[in-house]
């Protein structure tokens, strides 16, 4: 098991490295124009262009600042914001925590609801309540989000004005973001348990666990469920990266400080440091959240850890 666990995390640390190495390429290289002139604007004199140059060392060789960008970045350092005139590092770690709430939560209720769901939609199979839960997983995982979020402000802060509408202040303005998020993964999570289920269900070891006489429910958790989750959390495990990385849309219509609204305001203002720290950011989540899952793997799955 510990083997298992310790080839993971040295394979972790290479991926994060090439991540690391394509956002600055793409940020020095493929981008056309010269970032010191984007960032001064349209009426900065040669010499305002020629200083934010030399500080984002942009005047050396393209070798040397990767180099100087490996040492800064194993220090913990992304360089200087340019809107916020403040380390990146510190200024993403400021907006992280309220994306992170927002990615707990939202992957919780959703797969909480998904896995009801799709283990009630399996029992019941060909049914009523088949019918009615296909019927609506597949309207909810078709409904766009911004458009889902843009509803749900219209009808409980604009309408009903039982919620605010934008914010972070208490725990009233996580609901509405939260909802929105939810409803697409506990939607994905139901089919996907669906499907599962329905084939675990039909095994020989499930028949056999039957015939032993074993109640019901113990089947279904001890035996059929368990099997289940290999697929489910996968799905997870890619949520949470993707939620972590910043959910841009949901965070810009509720006006969230996270991290996903975040690197839109860094786009905007042509940031350059900052959109390289969120983009890392956002590969640096799903490489530790990937980690997370086969760590997970091995504990649901211990044939996994003996391949």
């Amino acid at each position: 098991m510990s083997k298992y666990i310790l080839h993971r995390i040295l394979i972790a640390f290479p991926l994060i490295l090439a991540v690391t190495t394509v956002v600055f390429v793409m940020l020095r290289v493929a981008l056309p124009g010269d970032p010191a002139k984007v960032m001064a604007g349209d009426r900065a004199s040669p010499e305002q262009i020629e200083l934010i140059r030399r500080k984002l060392g942009l005047d050396r060789p393209v070798i040397e600042q990767y180099l100087i960008f490996l040492r800064n970045f194993a220090q913990g350092d992304l360089g200087r914001s340019v809107k916020f005139r403040e380390p990146v590092l510190g200024v993403i770690a400021k907006a992280f925590p309220f994306t992170a709430k927002i990615t707990v939560l939202s992957v919780t209720v959703g797969t909480g609801i998904g896995l009801l769901i799709g283990v009630m939609t399996a029992v019941y199979q060909r049914t009523w309540v088949d019918n009615l839960g296909i019927v609506v997983t597949v309207f909810f995982f078709s409904i766009p989000t911004f458009w889902l979020g843009l509803m749900l402000i219209l009808i409980f802060a604009v309408g009903l004005r039982v919620l605010p509408v934008q914010g972070a202040g208490s725990w009233r303005h996580f609901i509405m973001p939260v909802a929105t998020l939810a409803v697409g993964q506990s939607a994905l999570i139901a089919r996907l348990t669906r499907s599962s289920m329905i084939e675990v269900l039909s095994t020989d070891y499930v028949r056999t666990a039957r015939s032993k006489g074993l109640a019901p429910r113990r089947v279904l958790i001890s035996h059929a469920l368990q099997n289940t989750l290999i697929p489910v959390i996968t799905v997870v495990g890619l949520s949470v990266g993707g939620l972590l990385g910043g959910a841009v849309i949901t965070e810009s219509i509720f006006g969230l400080p996270g991290v996903g609204r975040l690197a839109i305001d860094a786009i905007s203002n042509r940031d350059y440091p900052m959109i390289q720290g969120t983009v890392i950011l956002v590969a640096a989540s799903f490489v530790f959240v990937n980690l997370i899952v086969d760590i997970i793997y091995a504990f649901v799955d211990p044939r996994i850890r003996y391949e």
